[in-house]
């Protein structure tokens, strides 16, 4: 229906990976009207990120994702170039007041770029004063510069919050250097005695200008780098990539390598979970589970050292295919893993499920509702836990997911409660249904090769999305006129789930935004790029 409300063009885009249109909006208006049209039918914004291509045809262009029913649609919008330096963005329609977590993404891309909306929230997001205003790091000009060692003073930066005020209210500023190993973001609370009333959050302190480092390198350099964007989902990020990639490049990856890259997925999958779970315990006093739920993790991160080479299991997800492949040995090794691991888990939720003091904590505490997770465009764990069951390895009514999973029929797990009791049963289910998926893969698996060579196409560009382990990873990639990388941009799902923590924590009480912040574990990596 979407596809027919629209004037605007959708071609599919060819590639065995999740079904994505491409189309081209003629002006800002027409993009405006599609973001609208894809509201009302209960999709969502996925990415949007920005493209200097002066050099190409003398435009600015914006990339905008949707998800709809169907995959994703893929738009682009050029814009004309106002100038070269200077603080002479080209505008383009604010999407944010029809879907509010477009909000940081266009003040990311205004901060990289120099393209900007009409209209909302102007701050900076990823400039913290290490350059000036008006100067934008991917803009073609300024690539060179930066590239022969041109640099600028990290000056102080101020941040306009959102003040709160009334008899009795006051804030806590946490962050962004914590007492713990973790990464810095700011989080501003504005409180009545320990009652939360509002939370805004500051990020990009990780800022690391893997956009910017991208541009120029090869497709196994751009691998490297992307699998290295968020740690924990390197996985999901290499996959993603390689199917952009093999989408631009028109390469049909063999189906052992398929179900490989699945398998590590799923590996990557339980081994968040678990170690998540444990970590949830720990936060409501219950070490007891952080220690046995570690215990498990590093025995599975431990067999993927031995069988992959890697822990993490870092690029072996590759362009073509993998890196890797598995003997039965290997296979029967992870076969008799899931079933040792299914056993301890099923133990373990009983005693998370009995335990008093842990559902005290866990229930009603930081409430996402269904119609929230809409609005916010969430997906992944976060989205399924307040009963949306949406997840791109399952069928839904006119999408069909991507190979391998289409012939593994893939049980969502849901929880309609929206709390954080309802993302700790989420897990646990999801465990025991990536332990069925990786035994399916084992013991179905194919003969032939795992990897084929991938020559680039010069001036191509593809989409890649895969369901990590928080939701859905994009990267969409442009190559140059010589097959190197031009423009990719990697996109976390945490971008649409972070503004839904300032959410969750609303008429809940100070200690426990801990345990609500860590019943998502969002990437501070993933969205300061």
């Amino acid at each position: 229906m979407l596809f027919h409300a629209e004037p605007i063009e959708l071609v599919a885009q060819p590639g065995a990976g999740s079904p994505v249109y491409c189309g081209r909006a003629a002006d800002g208006e027409d993009l405006q009207r599609f973001a609208i049209s894809v509201h009302r039918h209960g999709g969502r914004i996925a990415a949007q990120w920005g493209e200097d291509r002066r050099r190409a045809d003398g435009n600015f262009r914006l990339h905008c994702v949707f998800g709809i029913d169907e995959g994703h649609a893929w738009l682009t919008l050029d814009l004309p170039a106002i100038g070269g330096h200077g603080d002479d963005c080209p505008f383009y329609p604010d999407l944010s007041g029809i879907f509010p977590t477009a909000n940081r993404m266009q003040r990311a891309t205004r901060d990289l770029v120099g393209i900007a909306p009409d209209g909302g929230d102007q701050r900076p997001w990823l400039r913290h004063g290490a350059w000036p205003e008006a100067w934008y790091p991917l803009r073609h000009d300024t690539v060179h510069e930066v590239g022969v060692g041109v640099g600028f003073p990290n000056l102080p930066s101020d941040y306009d919050f959102v003040q709160v005020g009334g008899e009795g209210a006051h804030e806590i500023p946490v962050g962004p250097i914590h007492a713990g190993i973790i990464e810095p973001g700011h989080f501003r609370f504005s409180v009545i005695g320990e009652k939360v009333l509002r939370l805004e959050q500051r990020l990009g302190y990780q800022h690391k200008g893997v956009e910017h480092r991208m541009i120029g390198q090869d497709l196994a350099t751009g691998a490297k780098l992307v699998g290295r964007v968020s740690g924990d989902s390197t996985c999901a990020y290499a996959w993603a990539y390689a199917t952009a990639v093999e989408a631009a490049c028109a390469v049909a990856v063999p189906p052992r390598a398929q179900m490989l890259r699945a398998l590590m997925l799923e590996r990557e999958r339980i081994a968040n979970h678990l170690g998540d779970l444990g970590a949830l315990g720990n936060d409501a006093a219950f070490a007891f589970g952080l220690t046995q739920f570690m215990r498990l993790k590093e025995d599975w991160l431990r067999l993927n050292a031995q069988l992959f080479g890697h822990r993490y299991l870092m690029d072996r997800i590759v362009s073509g295919g993998v890196a890797v492949d598995l003997d039965p040995p290997a296979l029967r090794m992870i076969v008799e893993q899931c079933d040792q691991i299914g056993r301890e888990a099923k133990a373990l939720r009983a005693i998370y499920d009995e335990h008093p003091g842990l559902q005290d904590r866990f229930m009603t505490t930081g409430i996402i509702t269904a119609e929230l997770a809409r609005e916010l465009s969430l997906t992944g764990m976060a989205a399924r836990a307040t009963g949306i069951i949406l997840d791109g390895r399952c069928y839904r009514q006119g999408y069909t997911p991507p190979v391998p999973y289409a012939a593994l029929g893939v049980r969502p797990a849901t929880d309609e409660r929206g709390d954080v009791a309802a993302r700790v049963a989420v897990r646990f289910v999801e465990i025991h249904e990536s332990l069925r998926l990786i035994k399916e893969l084992c013991v179905s698996l194919p003969d032939g090769d795992c990897r084929i060579e991938v020559a680039p196409v010069p001036h191509a560009l593809g989409l890649g999305v895969v369901e990590g382990w928080r939701g859905e990873v994009i990267v969409g990639v442009q190559l140059d006129n010589e097959g190197r990388i031009g423009r990719a941009h990697p996109h976390d799902p945490s971008w649409q789930i972070w503004p839904a923590l300032e959410h969750a924590v609303m008429a809940d009480i100070v200690p426990d935004f801990p345990l609500i912040n860590k019943s998502f574990n969002l990437s501070y990596s993933g969205v300061d790029l």
